[in-house]
C-alpha cells in the first residue's frame, strides 16, 4: 500500500491517541528507573502532533513527516524530545528521497541511525533502540510479505520484554546500575506503543 498523506494523517492520529492513552503506563515505568516524567513528557507532545493534524494531513509526505518531528523537539521534555524528533526528521529527509513501500526499511533505519547517533548509543543499553533495531532488521528481513505487520507486531512485543534483563548503561537509568535489572525501559515501551499503533492503523487500510 501506498502511504498517501491522508493515510499519514490517520496513522498519525491513532499513534497519538494511543500514546497519550499510554500515559500513565510510561510515567510508572519511568518513575521505576527514571525522572518518572516519561509519560507526562510523551503526551504532551503528541497532544501538539494531534493539534497540528490538519496541517500534517496537507502536507506532501516527507514534509509532514518532518513536521511530526520538529513538534516533537519543541514539546517533549526530558531526552525523548530529541530522540523521537531526531527519528521523524531523519525518516521525513529520507522519504524526500525514497518512496514507500518499497524503501520502508530504508526510510525506517534513517530515523533509527539518527536516534542512534543522537543518544549516542546502540541496542543492548536498555533503550528505545532496543525495540527500533529489532524491528528495523525485521522489516529488512521481511520486506513485501503478507505477514509483515504481524511480524513486526511480534517483534516490537518480544523487544520491550527483553529490555527488563538489562543493565542501563545510557540515560537517568544508567545511574541506578544494577538496580536498573528488572525493569521494562520506558522509552522501549513507548516505542513499541507507536509501532502497535501504526500496525493497527495499517491493518484498518488493507
Amino acid at each position: 500500500m501506498t502511504l498517501q498523506p491522508d493515510t499519514f494523517k490517520s496513522l498519525v492520529k491513532v499513534a497519538a491517541e494511543q500514546v497519550i492513552a499510554s500515559a500513565p503506563e510510561l510515567t510508572a515505568l519511568d518513575q521505576a528507573i527514571g525522572d518518572g516524567d516519561h509519560g507526562t513528557n510523551m503526551k504532551r507532545g503528541f497532544e501538539a502532533v494531534l493539534s497540528k493534524l490538519d496541517a500534517i494531513g496537507s502536507q506532501p509526505l516527507a514534509e509532514a513527516v518532518k513536521t511530526v518531528g520538529r513538534t516533537l523537539v519543541m514539546t517533549v521534555g526530558g531526552a525523548s524530545g530529541p530522540l523521537y524528533g531526531s527519528f521523524f526528521l531523519a525518516a521525513g529527509e529520507a522519504l524526500s528521497r525514497k518512496t514507500l513501500p518499497e524503501d520502508l526499511a530504508e526510510v525506517f533505519g534513517s530515523g533509527v541511525d539518527a536516534v542512534s547517533a543522537r543518544g549516542r548509543s546502540q541496542a543492548g543499553e536498555k533503550t528505545m533502540l532496543d525495540v527500533l533495531v529489532p524491528v528495523l532488521e525485521t522489516l529488512r528481513a521481511n520486506a513485501g510479505r503478507a505477514d509483515l505487520i504481524e511480524r513486526v507486531r511480534a517483534t516490537a512485543n518480544e523487544a520491550v520484554a527483553r529490555t527488563a534483563p538489562m543493565q542501563a548503561t545510557r540515560g537517568r537509568a544508567s545511574f541506578l546500575g544494577p538496580r536498573s535489572v528488572g525493569h521494562i525501559d520506558p522509552g522501549a515501551r513507548s516505542s513499541c506503543v507507536l509501532l502497535h499503533a501504526v500496525c493497527e492503523g495499517l491493518e484498518g487500510k488493507q
